[in-house]
């Protein structure tokens, strides 16, 4: 970028208007010898160049001039002197004409307050005074189409003509003779450019005029940018390679003038969030931007990491089920394109091994598949029960003991087998053998047994029974006889019985008297001679009372029979 700055340096400057530029070439005022009085225009126009920035006429400061003609006797001019007490004060001079000659009006300081300087050189000027033709006018001259101390766009700068009006010779109008252009940026066409126009009529009286005027950039900046690579080469407008960003500026009017902010070319090799790159950029052609870049960069592929695992939880550490298994991915730039993923786990034993998925960034970076695992201990499969032999049906008494079982896996091995369901009591009953494997997986098996009753025989003579109502004389011993049997096997043993007797309503009408009694205190034994137990009751003292008699054998099963006390 081409920077240049642009001032001039001097004191603050008293000028005449007279062709309506500011400069140290005194300009020419033509007058006729007793004719029409002449007059311009002083006026001041800082330059901050004298140490004092700004105008130096401020507060209470005054500039005293005194104004004089060099020839008094050819013109004279008023007023004597001027006061000036502002950059924006003006004073209005007039030239008399006396006779033919030239004289010289300038300015001296009388009295100066500021502290700072002035440069009056552009206030003299020069009249020339003629004796008039009979015939013949001075003519005057106007430059026209362009504006002393006026702007112009470059491109579009107003034609700048020269016309003249003379009383004799009659109106004319030509071009102006254009000056160089001056100014920090004239190669390009910017700068202060000079009309200048010079006539002189038939009658050889000669007029000039001339005025300056700006050419000025009135078009801003361009500001423009490449990208390497062009285009984002990862997903969602994120770079993956390194980018480089090289800005720019151009300034083809007023280089001169050219500032810029940012703009600076970049060289993004490290991953980062979005980032904004500007440049904007002035000139006294206007300004430009901000122009902003997003740069967003991530190179790094997510990282993985085994999270969590959901299943049928077992014993030991082990799974019942398929295992699905959950695995994190984190990345610190453009983040996961999905965080979490699962990958679920295929057939059994004691390290099946889960694999992470694939997982990608939002910049599209990608952690192949396998980049984390995690182990697990499966058994989907249920152990084997097996009884170690077959339980029988069997008579009450007669059973053999339960049997026992084995457990047996292939996978976690098997932990335990028991068996439930083992009975003594009469009836039919179920066996079940559970086994356990090391996962905590159970089966079973089942085999039912049948415990056969007692066969019970009795109570015979003297007793009657079904329902019949013996009648026995209160406090005498009744022989009630019987017999048990398993299966064909008669039971001997009294302690497989039991005898009790319990005080009923008596509501039978069956009646029939004992025909045999005993004597002495109730007993019961078993008597090998007659092949049957004997229970000798001593029935209750208690006539009108009806008892119940009722022996239990050890299976449960049992015979009673009813009796009345007389």
């Amino acid at each position: 970028m081409l920077l240049a700055t642009a001032g001039a340096a001097g004191a603050d400057v008293i000028y005449n208007n007279l062709d309506g530029t500011v400069d140290a070439v005194a300009e020419v005022m033509p007058l006729n010898a007793g004719g029409p009085t002449g007059g311009t225009v002083l006026a001041v126009q800082p330059a901050n160049g004298d140490g004092k920035q700004g105008c130096n006429l401020t507060g209470s400061n005054v500039l005293e001039l005194s104004i004089s003609s060099s020839q008094p006797s050819v013109a004279t001019v008023s007023p004597g002197t001027v006061l000036f007490t502002s950059c924006s004060d003006t004073k209005q001079l007039t030239v008399t004409p006396l006779s033919n000659g030239s004289t010289t009006i300038s300015a001296s300081v009388v009295s100066n307050t500021s502290g700072g300087s002035f440069n009056l050189g552009p206030a003299t000027f020069q009249a020339d005074v003629t004796t008039p033709a009979p015939a013949n006018t001075a003519p005057t001259l106007t430059i026209t189409g362009v504006t002393a101390g006026a702007a112009y766009a470059k491109g579009s700068v107003p034609a700048a003509l020269c016309e003249v009006t003379d009383t004799e010779d009659g109106p004319s109008t030509f071009p102006a003779t254009l000056g160089a252009l001056s100014g920090a940026d004239a190669a390009t066409g910017v700068g202060t450019q000079t009309a200048n126009c010079d006539y002189t009529d038939l009658g050889g009286l000669h007029a000039s005029a001339s005025l300056s005027y700006s050419i000025v950039d009135a078009t801003a900046p361009e500001i423009s940018y490449t990208l390497t690579p062009a285009v984002p080469d990862g997903t969602n407008g994120w770079y993956r390679s390194e980018v480089y960003l090289d800005w720019t500026v151009t300034e083809g009017d007023s280089p001169s003038t050219l500032s810029v902010t940012g703009c600076t070319d970049e060289l993004i090799s490290l991953d980062q969030l979005p980032t904004d790159y500007s440049c904007a950029a002035s000139s006294s052609g206007g300004a430009a931007g901000p122009v902003t870049v997003p740069i967003k960069k991530d190179g790094t592929a997510p990282d993985v990491a085994y999270t969590s695992a959901s299943g049928t939880a077992g014993s030991n550490g082990w799974y019942t089920s398929d295992v699905t298994t959950t695995f994190t991915a984190t990345d610190a730039t453009s983040g996961p394109a999905s965080a979490t993923q699962t990958a679920t786990s295929s057939g059994e034993g004691s390290a099946v091994v889960v694999q992470s998925p694939a997982f990608t960034d939002n910049a599209g970076n990608v952690t192949a598949a396998g980049a984390a695992s995690h182990s697990f201990k499966v058994d989907k499969g249920d152990p084997t029960a097996a009884f170690d032999s077959v339980l029988g049906d069997a008579y009450f008494g007669f059973l053999a003991p339960a049997p026992g079982c084995t457990a047996s896996d292939d996978v976690s091995g098997p932990a335990g087998c028991v068996v439930t369901g083992y009975s003594t009591a009469v009836g039919t009953h179920t066996l079940t053998a559970i086994a356990t494997d090391n996962a905590g997986r159970t089966a079973t098996a089942q085999q039912s047994y049948t415990v056969m009753a007692w066969t019970l025989k009795g109570f015979y003579q003297p007793v009657d029974m079904n329902g019949v109502l013996n009648t026995v004389k209160g406090g005498s011993t009744v022989p009630a006889k019987f017999e048990v049997f398993a299966g064909s096997t008669e039971l001997t043993d009294p302690a497989l019985v039991a005898l009790s007797a319990a005080r009923i309503t008596c509501s039978l009408s069956a009646l029939d008297d004992i025909e045999l009694t005993a004597t002495g205190s109730t007993s019961l034994r078993y008597d090998s001679v007659s092949g049957q137990f004997i229970y000798n009751w001593k029935t209750p003292a208690t006539p009108g009372s009806c008892y119940k008699l009722t022996m239990t054998a050890a299976d449960g099963s049992s015979i009673y029979a009813n009796f009345k006390m007389k």
